[in-house]
């Protein structure tokens, strides 16, 4: 049966932190497909995308200042699970009836964090263990304000020498804030915290896979182009390589490649594309060289700006003159856009 691998997916609503994208990241890796949005996602969008699961990201901003990011409300009435990073933290305590604050002792870096309470999130997970069996987490710190007071229905998950509440639970809503960043990598359980999050708590499949990704969109290729021809310009790249291949997978024949060779290449490049793509792929390529057409028009040219205007408007006419003696091709494939 063919899984849906968007199906189970989580928001990342992004309030400006510098690591933000290592969130996506991680969440990615741990198989889960993800959208990162602005903190001021409308509601409305925030309902239709039907996470099963939000995380808040961290952010420069101070919870106590005039006219602060907030989360939507919606976040906290979808009924899913939600963690609050750094800021996210702070947000959802302000939020929720909490109460946050600017401290003095401001934390910037490595810390030390007690876990407690053997919540779902940090429950065995730790870096050393006390002589009294407490768990102690190594984990990156990077606040100036901090949660002094949790909201109705939180207990202490997680507390520092400079964050007395470094983490908090509400595990009836399934809500929870860390004031540390699990995403990076001095933060060393960091990776076990979110993949937790994502799989026991959201209850998210490990769907996001590179072997499934690529069955999905051949999926969709064949969906979409059904038995029409398709021409995509090949460069050699990486880009428009991965795409040549997946579309050669997805449709065979149906797909012919202009490799326009420009004689900018690299030694022997323009026959390495051919050997990988035409002879070892099969995989229908024309090549044109181009080579003088090229030189010619960049001759006497000195400007790097006005000599990659030159290259590209000549690739360009090139690839519509061999394209359009390809009558029978309905599709146009690009490697980037």
């Amino acid at each position: 049966m063919q899984h849906d691998i968007h199906s189970d997916r989580i928001l990342i609503l992004d309030f400006g932190s510098q690591y933000t994208q290592l969130i996506a990241r991680r969440v990615r890796e741990a198989g889960v497909y993800c959208e990162l949005h602005p903190w001021d996602m409308d509601e409305t969008a925030i309902r239709d995308f039907a996470p099963k699961g939000v995380i808040l990201s961290g952010g420069p901003e101070s919870v106590t200042g005039d006219n602060p990011p907030r989360a939507p409300e919606i976040v906290f009435q979808l009924g899913v699970p939600v963690l609050g990073i750094c800021y996210g933290m702070q947000t959802m305590a302000a939020q929720l009836g909490g109460r946050v604050e600017t401290h003095h002792h401001q934390e910037f870096g490595y810390a030390q964090v007690r876990a407690r309470g053997h919540t779902a999130l940090l429950k065995d997970i730790e870096d050393h263990t006390t002589p009294e069996g407490w768990g102690l987490l190594d984990v990156w710190m990077s606040h100036g304000d901090r949660v002094v007071e949790m909201p109705a229905g939180f207990k202490l998950m997680a507390s520092s020498e400079g964050a007395p509440i470094a983490g908090m639970a509400d595990e009836t809503r399934r809500f929870y804030g860390v004031q540390f960043h699990p995403e990076v990598t001095h933060t060393r359980q960091g990776d076990r915290i979110l993949n937790r999050f994502v799989h026991e708590i959201c209850g998210c499949a490990a769907l996001w896979t590179s072997a499934n990704i690529i069955e999905d969109s051949i999926r969709h290729i064949r969906e979409l182009v059904g038995n029409d021809e398709v021409i995509l310009g090949l460069s050699g790249g990486v880009d428009s390589s991965v795409v040549a291949a997946l579309l050669h997978r997805a449709i065979g024949e149906q797909l012919t490649c202009v490799f326009v060779d420009n004689g900018l290449l690299r030694l022997d490049e323009g026959d390495q594309v051919m050997a990988t793509f035409a002879q070892h792929m099969g995989i229908r390529v024309i090549r044109v060289d181009a080579e003088q057409r090229f030189l010619g028009e960049l001759a006497g040219v000195a400007d790097p700006e006005e000599k990659r205007k030159i290259i590209g408007r000549v690739f360009v006419e090139i690839f519509e003159e061999e394209s359009n003696k390809l009558t029978n091709a309905k599709w146009l494939a690009q490697g980037t856009i």
